[in-house]
């Protein structure tokens, strides 16, 4: 029995040195090996990222001054770049085409300054004496509401008290112009938009070396044309989406003025403005201008019903806006999930305030489109220009079949 059993275990010892692993090509292992070093600086980089990106927030928020301008800068010096691109085809040197792409952003943002914060400021200081009336108009629906009422009494007679003299200090110093609004703001308002023209002109200026550096710059040439299409992936979605909505909201706050003009309402192009600006901010932005028009038409009108009939023109003209027009226009290629908007704007608008309400929707565009472009899984991969996420099987596949067609 003890001799089968010595058999049976000289047999199995046999058996099992028959039993040799595969044998691998010295090459192959020192790959392999790269692959694991690789893949863990990956894992630490990854890492470091998840970390910075928890820490990021607080430091936006803490650095306002500077990270607001200098993002704010960048997101319009993206939407000028084929405006620039445009006038260096022509002929024109870097420098000045971006001096041009300037001067036509500034142009237009100081007609647009002219157009509503002049007629906004009168308004803001009629408030005081519009008070009265507003009281009139709002009392056959305050009457089913005394302690309602009371309230209104003590709100109003607090924001009477402390707005006249507010009222009159701004109506003033009313700025009519972006030079005005330089010389009137605080002095690190001023140096804030003095950096944000600034970043903005470099930024134009230096675009077409910037992007062939940063091209050039990549190891191989998948990197290069990876790279290459994800910055003109980035320049045409952020362009195309702030040009047409730019355009959407222009034609929307005309037709609002024009309905308002034959209504008689006082600055109906103000006002047109206004609701032409809240319309960037998704949601939020609509609420805001028919709150606005409504206080407006309350300002205006002796009626309730006639008041309230400047908001309720600009809710119909949003609903065809926003449910016909915009997604016509925009189609398929710019739709963004509405729950990222709503993250997004809080998000923003937690770090930055309205400021960065504004910003939300445009950087989350700029987000989107990288992570489409270089592709979600292998994130790290595009930064590290090698598949430092794939699986050790997929390395062995790759070298297996390199093998084979040098053997080949």
């Amino acid at each position: 029995m003890r001799r089968l059993t010595r058999r049976a275990g000289v047999a199995e010892d046999r058996g099992s040195k028959d039993v040799r692993p595969p044998r691998v090509n010295p090459l192959q292992q020192i790959e392999i090996d790269d692959f694991r070093r690789d893949r863990l600086l990956a894992a630490l980089a990854l890492i470091l990222g998840a970390a910075f990106c928890l820490g990021l927030p607080f430091a936006l928020q803490a650095g306002a001054e500077f990270f607001l301008p200098l993002t704010a800068a960048i997101v319009i010096a993206i939407a000028l770049v084929p405006l620039l691109e445009w006038l260096e085809r022509r002929g024109l040197p870097s420098a000045l085409a971006a001096f041009l792409a300037l001067a036509t952003f500034l142009a237009i943002i100081n007609a647009a300054l002219a157009i509503i914060v002049v007629p906004a400021t009168g308004w803001f200081a009629r408030i005081p004496e519009s008070i009265p009336r507003i009281q009139s108009n709002l009392a056959p629906l305050i009457d089913f509401y005394s302690t309602l009422q009371r309230f209104v009494d003590r709100t109003l007679m607090s924001v009477a008290s402390g707005t006249e003299a507010t009222a009159q200090a701004v109506a003033a110093t009313a700025p009519t112009s972006v030079v005005d609004y330089f010389i009137s703001s605080a002095p690190s308002a001023a140096i804030q938009l003095f950096f944000a023209v600034l970043v903005i002109f470099f930024f134009l200026a230096g675009w077409t070396r910037l992007r062939k550096g940063t091209i050039r710059r990549r190891g191989s040439f998948d990197g290069a044309m990876q790279t290459a299409r994800v910055i003109q992936n980035v320049v045409d979605a952020t362009a195309d989406y702030l040009a047409t909505i730019t355009m959407i909201n222009a034609i929307l706050g005309l037709t609002v003025s024009l309905l308002l003009w034959a209504l008689g309402m006082p600055s109906p192009f103000m006002w047109g403005g206004i609701v032409s600006i809240c319309n960037f901010v998704p949601y939020l932005g609509p609420i805001v201008a028919a709150v606005l028009l409504g206080l407006g038409g309350l300002m205006t009108f002796d009626a309730v019903g006639l008041a309230l009939l400047p908001a309720l023109i600009f809710i119909g003209v949003h609903l065809v806006e926003a449910n016909l027009i915009t997604p016509l226009v925009l189609g398929k290629r710019l739709t963004i999930n509405p729950l990222l908007i709503l993250v997004s704007l809080s998000f923003w608008g937690w770090v930055w305030g309205t400021p960065g309400a504004l910003l939300a929707v445009p950087l989350l565009l700029i987000l989107q489109t990288v992570l489409a472009s270089t592709g979600t899984p292998d994130l790290a991969g595009f930064l590290f220009e090698h598949g430092t996420l794939t699986t050790a099987d997929e390395v062995r596949d790759r070298l297996n079949r390199t093998q084979d067609e040098s053997d080949g």
